[in-house]
């Protein structure tokens, strides 16, 4: 009224400075927004309100919102963690607000709360590696009727007749070593494999945990299948749902809708499978992390889950239906002091000619019980042996190799 009123001085040529002050007064704003009223009122033939875009909350942030226990500033870090337009917390709260109180329900805090408590609970056991006196004879007697994936090892450590598995680069003429820890991780996905459950392998980077898992896998039992499944750089649900799709190697393009792509999906995992997600720390809160979870608990599938990757354990602890889920954590541990020589001296022939105490020193200088090192530091070696004709292997080789290996502090 006030802006309609103003207009009809302005087309009468009565319109002054006294009028919009005198408006601006009435309506309880400043002059100039009363003048901004006048200019959009004139270009375009508006006088009322501009409508203001109200946020809506879709289901999938409904959802997210459940899953986080009701914590909107967790929808707010995960809205912007996946790009795009983004409201402040602020209008967020207010729309959760308006939600609630048009009766929509979120899941008991409790609820939600006591899940996360009984997650670390289990998480600490898994870091401590705590074991009852009584757990020993259960797991003798679990361990006759579970899935035999690595041969028993007879005095200590087992070495592979070859050096090649898919997936894991070694240097030209070592081969794989079953460390206690390859049969620790054979020992746990055998049993999740027995009760179709899911397990999560971690530990710090280079320390063997994909190789572990290879290994373990590479003799499934009869009417099994292994599938690796790579999780890519900060997925979405379509993400996910196309990197299961393309790990399965179904025929055909991948489908239009997610509908048609799940039900593709969920008809070639209707076989004994295990699903490897390797990479698993990659799995943001909490819509992506949910979709493994979807496709082991479908009604048709028959799958095991295992979760590998190096901070793996942390990422489930944000993703709390998954962890609780999870029957067993196993941790790949850095090789010991005890383990290293047995466990090089396996590994590559040129370490059989480097003395116990030197292959220790080298340990404790460079390697520090990292895998991926050893290995990296083995093919140095070979160069400068092949560059150098009847180089010896000394230590003042081996300092000039370090430097290659570890990066300057």
């Amino acid at each position: 009224m006030l802006v309609a009123r103003l207009l009809e001085l302005d087309a009468a040529g009565a319109l002054t400075t006294a009028h919009v002050r005198a408006g601006a007064q009435v309506g309880g704003v400043n002059a100039r927004t009363v003048w901004r009223w006048l200019e959009a009122a004139r270009t375009e033939s508006r006088v009322e309100r501009r409508p203001r875009a109200r946020l809506e909350l879709s289901d999938q942030m409904w959802e997210v919102l459940a899953q986080a226990g009701g914590n909107v500033a967790a929808l707010h870090r995960h809205m912007k963690e996946a790009g795009g337009e983004t409201p402040s917390l602020a209008s967020l709260h207010r729309a959760v607000r308006r939600d609630l109180q048009a009766d929509r329900v979120l899941p008991d805090r409790a609820v939600a709360r006591r899940e996360r408590e009984e997650q670390q609970t289990r998480q600490a056991l898994a870091d401590l590696a705590l074991a009852g006196p009584s757990e020993a004879g259960a797991a003798e007697v679990a361990a006759r009727r579970l899935p035999r994936l690595v041969p028993e090892a007879t005095s200590g450590l087992l070495v592979g007749e070859s050096g090649a598995l898919a997936g894991v680069v070694l240097p030209a003429g070592a081969q794989l070593v079953g460390t206690p820890s390859v049969r620790a991780v054979a020992e746990a996905v055998g049993q999740a494999m027995a009760t179709q459950g899911a397990v999560c392998v971690f530990g710090d980077p280079g320390r063997g945990k994909t190789a572990a898992v290879r290994m373990a896998l590479g003799e499934v039992p009869t009417g099994w299948k292994a599938t690796r499944v790579p999780v890519p750089v900060r997925p979405s649900v379509a993400g996910m749902r196309r990197a299961v799709f393309d790990a399965l190697a179904l025929p055909g393009r991948f489908p239009h809708t997610s509908a048609l792509a799940d039900a593709a999906v969920a008809g070639a995992l209707g076989e004994a499978r295990v699903l490897v997600v390797d990479e698993a720390q990659r799995l943001p809160v909490p819509c992506p992390g949910v979709y493994p979870q979807s496709l082991w608990e479908h009604p048709s599938t028959r799958i095991t889950l295992v979760l590998c990757g190096a901070g793996s354990e942390r990422a489930l602890s944000r993703l709390p239906q998954l962890a609780s889920r999870v029957a067993a954590w196993q941790k790949v541990p850095r090789l010991t002091g005890a383990e290293v020589a047995t466990v090089v001296t396996g590994f590559h022939p040129l370490w059989r000619t480097v003395p116990a105490p030197d292959l220790a020193w080298i340990d404790q200088s460079c390697t520090h019980g990292t895998f991926r090192t050893w290995a990296a530091l083995t093919a140095h070696l070979q160069d400068a042996l092949l560059t150098t004709a009847d180089a010896p292997i000394d230590r003042a080789l081996l300092r000039r190799l370090f430097k290659r290996v570890a990066p300057p502090l």
